[in-house]
């Protein structure tokens, strides 16, 4: 089976968080063998119980085939820690999620990247501003990150992409959403000249503000 198909199990497993997840494929090698370990086995590698309790739950109800299966369904790509696509920013940060789910492409020049994310109700000179910068950015061939939002995010991505340059969008949400809604077409042209990527697999997951705004600032460093 595809090692990533484990990466995928794995970081889908309540209370298996980047900290615990780097000390397990410290302890074991492999996310195979992390998914495959003794419960003793994982207790003795200082799994607390909570989540210990919840890994051999997930691998009792949980097939690595069939999420690996959902992915590739979907088109997507799945980005790990162990691949030279993970982008070095984000590398570099504590917490870094181990799986990125990209819909689109990541490319080398999008280690070039800086971010701009800003209010939903932005005024007419926010806008502007943003668009400017943006529009900078990507005539010299620098990636703009940001988080789909309404306002100055809308604004930052939209320039990137009238301008011919790139722009990754990172979400809160799962992949298989768009929020919000009005940005559907805006998703689909930033799918064309950058990626959508996510951290969670969790299909429909509610959107989380912190984790996408944390997201989206540390992959452009």
């Amino acid at each position: 089976m595809n090692e990533k198909a484990f990466w995928v199990a794995l970081s889908s497993v309540s209370g298996i968080g980047p900290a615990r997840l780097t000390a397990l494929l410290d302890r074991f090698g492999s996310a195979e063998a992390v998914w495959t370990a003794p419960r003793e086995e994982l207790a003795a590698a200082g799994l607390d119980r909570r989540s210990l309790t919840n890994l051999v739950q997930a691998r009792r109800t949980s097939d690595p085939a069939k999420l690996w299966r959902n992915v590739e369904r979907r088109g997507l790509d799945c980005v790990t820690w162990d691949d030279e696509a993970y982008p070095q920013n984000l590398r570099n940060v504590s917490g870094a999620p181990p799986v990125l789910y990209v819909d689109g492409t990541l490319v080398a020049r999008d280690q070039w990247a800086v971010a701009i994310v800003g209010t939903r109700r932005a005024s007419v000179y926010g806008r502007e501003v943003a668009h400017r910068l943006a529009t900078e950015l990507a005539r010299n061939e620098v990636t703009v990150v940001s988080g789909l939002a309404l306002g100055i995010d809308t604004t930052a991505h939209q320039a990137a992409i009238d301008a011919g340059g790139r722009t990754i969008a990172v979400l809160g949400c799962g992949l298989d959403q768009v929020y919000p809604a009005q940005n559907r077409n805006l998703a689909a042209a930033i799918r064309q000249q950058g990626a959508c990527w996510s951290a969670t697999i969790r299909w429909a997951h509610g959107r989380s503000h912190a984790t996408f705004r944390r997201a989206t600032a540390s992959s452009a460093g």
